[in-house]
């Protein structure tokens, strides 16, 4: 049998097909001829003339051309399916397109045979065709293997890239004999319960040319890069290319890929649109899961205001200790990250003990209550503590308020007010608790040495005195003579 024959099918089969209606009219206007000149005078052309069997070659349905020898036809066609299963070993190979020959004995005079015509139109439209296994992904054929072993293979690989062998063995072991109960989980163990796809997924035959075909590898990877999806993003006050890199699946690199112009140190105002377009996968592995977890349970804290305590002191009446449960969660996880968890059941082992606190509420004017209000009406932080130009900054400035009233952060006593050489004016405040509180660079002093300022009230005006770049609050905190990170502290 030929090549390029299906199975079961033989040359004589082909030639037992009824004749194409599609035959050239020229074809068919020589036939006429040539059975006028049969009926009318075969007595007197039978010495002058014989009958030969010609062969007309159909590509499908189309007209090829006439030969008198069809195996010069199989033979190429034989010789086209070798050449290509050099290169593709082991695919079932065949011509795209039935080849096929219908017989008919003609006058040799009017056999109309061109062989080399028909070698020449079969050269440049034979093509070879694998049989392979189609992935259909959403009703759209995405990979093709070569048979439905390769395919399921790479369906599994998929599954495996999320959830472990022994864990779908498992699962796999358990569908198969559903009648045997689930043993109880034991602490931090978790059971895999169903794996399947997020689109519909199916196998199905195909014939492709052999080079669309790729192994149980290649289709991993192809299904789970995707394909892109074009998205813009449209800047917002505050951004940083970073968090938006980051938002969106994507490190620096990438979002300046596709971004032409775009560096690392590019400035982006708001309504700007940035381009985020990325990768998604053709189809996503969804893993339920349950887990059982011993966890601690928090301890409420109580709080009882006591009239008597000074304002800021607390006292602890009742430690507070922490409870115990036993959970058993419900976990969906997309591609190993989970995007649902619920509560299946739960059963409280140890009940937490309330931590129950004493605070004080009597204000006393010239002490400080323990909190620090916001020095300043707005603004932002514009520099905050630490090393800064070679030497250490000892507090946070604060720059570009609403209103540049500077404000007294807690109760206290003022215990310097006026110009102090690179502090510009400066006013130092002692909260009588341990704390004491700077504000320098301002514009004026309202207060004096001995007055007792309450948290809140004010005591000067925003300025730039001293050694500053410009206008804005520097605020230090220090306790019992150490200095202070003030965001540890302030409440804006």
């Amino acid at each position: 049998m030929f090549k390029w024959m299906k199975k079961g099918t033989s040359s004589s089969e082909f030639t037992a097909k009824s004749f194409k209606k599609t035959i050239n009219r020229t074809i068919a206007a020589g036939f006429a001829a040539a059975a006028l000149t049969f009926t009318g005078g075969i007595s007197a052309s039978a010495n002058d003339d014989k009958l030969v069997t010609v062969y007309y070659v159909y590509m499908g349905d189309e007209y090829i051309g006439t030969v008198s020898d069809k195996s010069v036809i199989e033979n190429l066609a034989d010789k086209k399916i070798s050449e290509a299963e050099g290169s593709h070993e082991g695919l079932k190979l065949a011509l795209a397109s039935e080849l096929s020959f219908v017989p008919e004995q003609v006058f040799e005079s009017s056999s109309q045979v061109n062989e080399s015509e028909a070698v020449n139109g079969l050269k440049d439209k034979m093509e070879v065709h694998a049989e392979a296994a189609a992935l259909v992904i959403g009703g759209k054929e995405i990979a093709y293997l070569e048979n439905e072993e390769q395919a399921k293979a790479a369906l599994q690989k998929i599954k495996t890239s999320y959830v472990s062998e022994k864990d779908l063995k498992a699962l796999e072991d358990r569908k198969a004999s559903s009648a045997i109960p689930l043993p109880q989980l034991k602490e931090d163990e978790t059971r895999l319960l169903d794996v399947r796809f997020t689109e519909d997924v199916s196998i199905s035959e195909a014939t492709v040319k052999p080079d669309q075909i790729i192994n149980a590898d290649e289709a991993v990877k192809l299904l789970q890069k995707g394909t892109l999806e074009e998205e813009k993003y449209v800047v917002k006050e505050g951004d940083a290319l970073s968090n938006i890199a980051s938002a969106h699946d994507l490190d620096m690199k990438e979002l300046i890929e596709l971004n032409n112009g775009l560096k690392n140190d590019s400035v982006i105002k708001a309504d700007q649109k940035l381009n985020v377009t990325v990768y998604k996968p053709y189809v996503k592995v969804l893993a339920d899961k349950e887990v059982f977890k011993k966890e601690k349970i928090d301890f409420e804290k109580e709080i009882v205001e006591d009239s008597s305590m000074p304002k800021g002191e607390t006292k602890v009446k009742q430690e507070g200790e922490e409870g115990v449960r036993a959970a058993t969660y419900l976990i969906t996880e997309e591609n190993g990250q989970t995007v649902k968890k619920e509560v299946k059941d739960e059963k409280v082992l140890e009940e937490p003990v309330k931590q129950i606190v004493i605070k004080g509420t009597k204000v006393i004017p010239s002490r400080g209550e323990g909190s620090f209000a916001y020095p300043a009406v707005g603004g932002y932080i514009s520099s905050k503590m630490g090393y800064r130009w070679g030497k250490m900054h000892k507090g946070i400035d604060i720059a570009r308020p609403s209103d540049r009233t500077i404000k007294a952060a807690d109760n206290g006593t003022v215990v310097s007010a006026g110009m102090d050489g690179g502090y510009g004016n400066k006013i130092v405040i002692d909260h009588n608790n341990g704390f004491r509180t700077i504000y320098a660079h301002l514009d004026s002093i309202s207060v004096s040495v001995g007055q007792t300022v309450s948290k809140g009230s004010k005591i000067g005006v925003m300025g730039s005195t001293g050694d500053s770049t410009g206008v804005h609050l520097h605020f230090e905190v220090y306790k019992n003579g150490k200095m202070q990170d003030p965001l540890k502290y302030i409440n804006k």
